[in-house]
């Protein structure tokens, strides 16, 4: 396609979601929040894990949505707040380049401070430091129930390098500090394990879900952007150790698994993008270089095998289904921070261009998962809307260019 007609697609397709989002002021539905359910909260098997793990795949596997007819309400997720919030902010620098396609500075700013009020307000209480988690009680498998604003290290991590984006643009010191707090919750609150020459951290507080990867370094990142404003050593020197844990699991051929469990061992595309992207904020932040190869080859891991020639995107390293919208979403924002977005935005384009084309409503927002067989195209706000929301403002300030202007 075009570049021009390109540009034209993605901002009509950007102002669309924009305008849904808005519209529902951010609230929405999430793939893993059955147990809100009005009507499940009334029966006794509640208390039965298994009765909880069934119910909540049963919503996140049906093609149907029903949680309006089982009184699930739309909230607000702090981890998609944290995304809108980041994408606000790339508009924000789009506008001070003149483009003011999606609203002027002063409106834009407006937004950031509200949206970095909200944010602020969803914190989980009770803990060391500032920390997020989700507005449902959610089942992992049968080891864990994690009851709902339980804070865990990929809720927190969104919300702070949105909230630190935020205070780039708006100087603000309360923001500042309070999120900054953050990296308390990751030194006191979570659960550190040895391994290898390393460390990994637990996903959340609960004891025993020390095991992803992706989440240790997630909470690396924290750390680093802790680092980063406060020179505070400590924290520069233990996001390392969780970095170096990370690389010694990389395997030789830059690819990583899901986690140290059996029953976690596959290899997916974009907790891959996570990885990638933690580490180079760790390099960025602290400005220690060491794990470049390991970026590097996981980087070109990542683009063989995940996407298609025509710029399809697959879930698992070896076979294309589910296709999930965190796919196609987290490339063009892991690409934008390795600096590697020009250099690959002909295959962008194409993801992009796919995406829009197979996977939004017309009505603006975009599906879940497309499938072999009936596929899932309910609109989730922090799992869909919320990421292609960021995904597309990164993509926009990227390719930035004259037929932007107003």
């Amino acid at each position: 396609m075009e570049d021009s007609k390109l540009t034209s697609k993605v901002h009509t397709s950007f102002l669309k979601l924009k305008a849904y989002c808005e519209a529902e002021n951010f609230k929405g539905w999430d793939p893993y929040d059955g147990l809100n359910s009005k009507v499940f909260q009334a029966l006794p098997f509640k208390h039965w894990d298994v009765a909880r793990l069934a119910w909540i795949q049963g919503f996140k596997r049906s093609p149907i949505n029903f949680r309006k007819l089982l009184l699930v309400p739309k909230e607000h997720n702090a981890k998609g707040v944290g995304l809108f919030l980041l994408a606000y902010c790339r508009l924000y620098r789009l506008a001070e380049q003149g483009c003011e396609d999606f609203g002027t500075k002063e409106e834009i700013l407006k937004q950031i401070n509200e949206i970095t009020d909200l944010l602020l307000s969803l914190r989980s209480q009770g803990y060391s430091g500032s920390a997020w988690g989700y507005n449902f009680d959610w089942q992992a498998r049968r080891l864990f129930l994690f009851q709902k604003h339980t804070p865990t290290v990929v809720a927190t991590c969104f919300c702070v390098e949105a909230l630190l984006e935020s205070y780039e643009i708006t100087k603000n010191e309360t923001v500042l500090n309070d999120t900054l707090s953050a990296a308390e919750f990751v030194l006191n609150d979570l659960s550190r394990t040895p391994h290898g020459k390393g460390i990994i951290f637990s996903y959340s507080i609960k004891d025993g879900n020390n095991t992803v990867i992706n989440a240790s370094l997630l909470g690396a990142k924290i750390l680093s952007y802790s680092y980063k404003y406060t020179k505070n050593q400590e924290h520069a020197n233990l996001a390392k150790q969780a970095v170096v844990a990370a690389c010694e699991l990389q395997e030789d051929d830059g690819s990583w698994i899901y986690g140290l469990l059996p029953v976690q061992s596959w290899k997916d595309s974009f907790h891959t993008g996570f990885n990638l992207d933690a580490i180079e904020t760790y390099q960025q932040n602290t400005e220690d270089y060491s794990f470049q190869k390991h970026i590097d080859k996981g980087t070109d891991y990542y683009l063989k095998h995940f996407f298609e020639a025509n710029g399809m995107p697959k879930y698992y390293h070896n076979k294309t289904y589910p296709i999930d919208i965190h796919c196609p979403a987290q490339v063009i924002v892991t690409l934008s921070k390795l600096n590697r977005f020009k250099e690959n935005e002909v295959l962008l384009s194409k993801v992009l261009n796919w995406t829009i084309d197979n996977m939004q409503h017309k009505k603006g927002y975009f599906y879940y998962q497309l499938k072999k067989g009936i596929s899932s195209k309910i609109s989730y706000m922090r799992w869909s809307n919320a990421f292609m929301f960021n995904a597309m403002a990164h993509f926009l300030l990227e390719s930035k260019s004259e037929t932007h202007g107003s």
